[in-house]
């Protein structure tokens, strides 16, 4: 480069044949380097000096980029959400302080997945919920005033509960009946279980419970829909059953949805608090059997409001009709059925239906090969193979009347036949 920068000149000297002098034309080649890229040079050289004197000095990313800005306590932007956020999972960020330092990179801080939350699909949406289906009044209105105080408890100069439970005897489709709501509101909720209410490790499904409820939070300010914290069986986690231990979890589960109930615009998931962060108020629902087996407190009222769902017998009828309404069953004949078979949920007349398409279903696997073939059949069959076309039962008031005369004994047989007193002959009656 040395050699480069500086002109060069070659020339030919004159050639002399049969003594006569050839005096050829001088051929110039001249290399230089552009200012600019000396220019650069120059401050490339400047900055390795400087680099040299100060070897703490890091190189930035850009002059403009505000992952690199520094609040007032000194620490970038991207430092300070990762902080905020709490992330503790190693799979995709690195915690400082929780996995070894040798994995915890400084290149987009100590806490480096900021998005992970979001990029979780917590929310429920009905696209299943194909047909027309039948709500009670009743039940409607009570969801929809519990959700709509909630949203406008700002503006109302009352105390508005934060949850509203729904508690009723099994099988009266109460979690049903509260989605189909959702999906006629537009609702877009984050739906949790009983079975989540527990966990090996201390404390998890508490922060859970918080970390779900900001995500409807979120699900509102981000995506400008209605949203709301749902829990479904809730006295199956929560409840005292005779002598079933009461765990930490169960306790800090009551805490937190009590602190939820106190507090809605400030939840706390571990991370350091800002004066902005304020948690919009979402409400929660909760459905259970027996709302007695629950902590007092948690449903006292103010923070839970209760409602008892036991639908009458024009709202059976109205359900089981609007079920039975696309295989030609009249309202009269639905009637019929269901003082047949009086006393009974509303997943029983659901279960009739399930159980007229028995005969067909055992006379489709017939025609696929037997049950030798099934496997082969239906996981293993060839791409451009099609299984036999399923023609779904002729629905007849006989068949479903038949079909709940069997539901009936298997009920009967339940009761009476008790096996546990066979195989523990000392058990208490």
């Amino acid at each position: 480069m040395a050699l480069l920068s500086n002109i060069t000149r070659f020339s030919f000297p004159s050639l002399s044949l049969n003594n006569n002098t050839f005096k050829s034309p001088s051929l110039s080649v001249s290399c230089s380097i552009s200012p600019s890229s000396s220019s650069n040079k120059t401050n490339d050289n400047d900055s390795n000096l400087n680099n040299e004197s100060n070897p703490k000095t890091e190189k930035k990313l850009s002059e403009q980029s505000s992952w690199e800005a520094k609040d007032a306590e000194g620490n970038d932007y991207l430092y300070r959400l990762g902080k905020e956020a709490d992330n503790m999972n190693i799979a995709v960020g690195a915690r400082s302080g929780v996995i070894d330092p040798l994995f915890a990179g400084n290149f987009l801080g100590k806490d480096s997945d900021i998005v992970f939350d979001y990029r979780q699909k917590v929310t429920r949406s009905f696209d299943y919920l194909q047909g027309d289906y039948y709500i009670a009044p009743l039940f409607m209105d009570k969801v929809v005033c519990h959700i709509v105080k909630n949203y406008i408890a700002h503006l109302l100069n009352v105390k508005v509960p934060l949850i509203l439970g729904i508690w009723g005897g099994k099988g009266q489709g109460k979690s049903f009946q509260t989605e189909l709501i959702f999906q006629t509101m537009g609702v877009e909720p984050v739906i949790m279980s009983a079975g989540e209410l527990e966990s090996e490790r201390a404390g998890e499904p508490g922060k859970l419970i918080r970390e779900r409820y900001r995500t409807a939070s979120q699900v509102v300010q981000n995506q400008g829909k209605m949203s709301c914290l749902m829990i479904n069986d809730i006295d199956a986690g929560l409840g005292r059953f005779g002598n079933t231990q009461m765990t930490v979890n169960n306790q800090i589960v009551v805490g937190t949805l009590m602190n939820l109930a106190d507090n809605p615009t400030r939840v706390s998931v571990g991370q350091d608090w800002r004066e902005s962060d304020i948690t919009n108020r979402i409400p929660i629902i909760v459905t259970g059997n027996d709302f007695s087996t629950i902590y007092a407190p948690l449903i006292r009222d103010g923070r839970m409001e209760k409602f008892y769902w036991q639908p009458n017998l024009e709202d059976i009828v109205n359900i089981v009709h609007r079920m039975y309404e696309k295989d030609g069953i009249s309202r009269d004949e639905v009637v019929h059925i269901v003082s047949t078979f009086p006393n009974q949920a509303l997943d029983f007349y659901g279960a009739l239906r399930s159980r007229t398409y028995d005969r067909s279903i055992s006379k489709w696997v017939d025609d696929i090969g037997g049950v030798e073939n099934l496997g082969r059949k239906l996981l293993k069959r060839k791409k451009d193979e099609n299984l036999p076309v399923f023609t779904p039962p002729e629905q007849t008031v006989e068949a479903l009347l038949e079909s709940g005369y069997s539901l009936i004994r298997e009920q009967e047989l339940i009761k009476e036949t008790k096996l546990s007193k066979e195989y523990m002959k000392n058990i208490d009656d």
